[in-house]
């Protein structure tokens, strides 16, 4: 469900959209939140930045995803945004976002449903971070994202953005791609990944 279908006009129409390069910063963890995103067009990632200035990647939001939810019950961000690519982001402003969770019920159920689908993302995410070996994540990765054909995945932003999601670094992530590719289990053609065979 696009965040569009269930908000009121009221704060659709109250709605900034802004352009981002790649690598721009949208927000950074402890500045004051302003509100809900939506993504328009690219992606744009959550991260943090550890002491040894690694980046944990918390989500990876693409074209008609939103981010920023936990945002609307705190006063700061608790993370970085960060542009992967080209995009432009739509801003729903906290207030008036607030006023109406508060007096409609059923957009509070449509928000709590967003959240429950965050929620069963998250937890396949981490499934896969426990996955050991480097090529069955891929092939986890790739099986929960098939298309409706169950063999396609097209990739929503760069390798190395699927690299952070999949933790791995990216020098890992294309030796298993290459390896995979050479042993024939899979096809490559610019974002698009298919399973070639059945593994």
């Amino acid at each position: 469900m696009n965040a569009r279908d269930w908000l009121s006009p009221s704060v659709r129409g109250a709605a900034v959209e802004k352009g981002l390069q790649p690598g721009q910063t949208l927000f950074r963890a402890g500045g004051k939140s302003n509100g809900l995103y939506e993504i328009v067009s690219g992606t744009v990632r959550l991260v943090r930045i550890d002491r040894s200035g690694r980046e944990a990647v918390l989500q990876t939001a693409s074209a008609g995803e939103t981010f920023a939810e936990a945002s609307l019950f705190s006063p700061t961000y608790h993370c970085d945004a960060v542009s992967s690519t080209e995009a432009v982001v739509r801003l729903y402003p906290k207030a008036a976002l607030l006023t109406d969770l508060q007096r409609d019920p059923a957009i509070a159920k449509a928000f709590a449903a967003m959240l429950a689908r965050q929620v069963m993302t998250l937890r396949t995410r981490l499934e896969r971070r426990n996955i050991q070996s480097a090529r069955d994540r891929v092939r986890h990765f790739l099986t929960v994202n098939a298309g409706a054909d169950g063999r396609t995945v097209t990739l929503s932003g760069t390798v190395k953005d699927l690299a952070a999601d999949l933790g791995l670094t990216h020098e890992a992530l294309y030796r298993t791609l290459a390896r995979m590719e050479a042993d024939g289990e899979i096809a490559r053609a610019g974002k698009t990944i298919r399973i070639a065979r059945a593994t």
